[in-house]
């Protein structure tokens, strides 16, 4: 099993390119908040709290922090608050009326062209192509420069 600090090195080796990072820095968070709106959208009937209905979104997201928590605790935790931070922005664009799931498609679609047009400029192939666990090395990547900034080992 590879550590946090092997992922994150793999991962870096195909994001050297300042517009590449530039692009990550705004598509990764995009792609992650878009794929947890597109899950808080499908209800499972149960409601947690009187204006809270049990979405796929939470079940699966308590997955992803336990992925997380295998590879790093210290950077679950952050990953677990922009988490937190995703879900309370799927309930505001679903409170307001918008279609939170055309919302999510749209931010979908156009982060992911972002990030290939950053590989184009990259020239290198995203990570992913190579092991698809990279998808979810990309926001821990991001979480660990927001790590070092703040002096936060992981």
């Amino acid at each position: 099993m590879k550590s946090i600090q092997q992922w994150l090195s793999e991962y870096g080796e195909s994001h050297q390119n300042v517009t590449n990072k530039t692009i990550h820095w705004i598509c990764v968070p995009a792609i992650f908040f878009s794929i947890v709106g597109l899950l808080f959208s499908i209800k499972l009937g149960v409601m947690l709290t009187p204006a809270f209905e049990l979405n796929v979104a939470i079940i699966v997201l308590l997955l992803v922090v336990l992925y997380y928590v295998r590879l790093s605790p210290s950077l679950a935790v952050g990953m677990l608050l922009f988490s937190l931070a995703c879900l309370a922005i799927a309930q505001q664009i679903e409170s307001s009326g918008a279609k939170l799931w055309l919302v999510c498609t749209i931010v979908f679609v156009l982060a992911w062209i972002g990030q290939f047009f950053g590989h184009k400029v990259e020239g290198k192939k995203p990570s992913f192509l190579k092991d698809i666990q990279f998808l979810m090395i990309g926001p821990a990547w991001l979480m660990s420069f927001i790590y070092k900034k703040l002096g936060i080992g992981y």
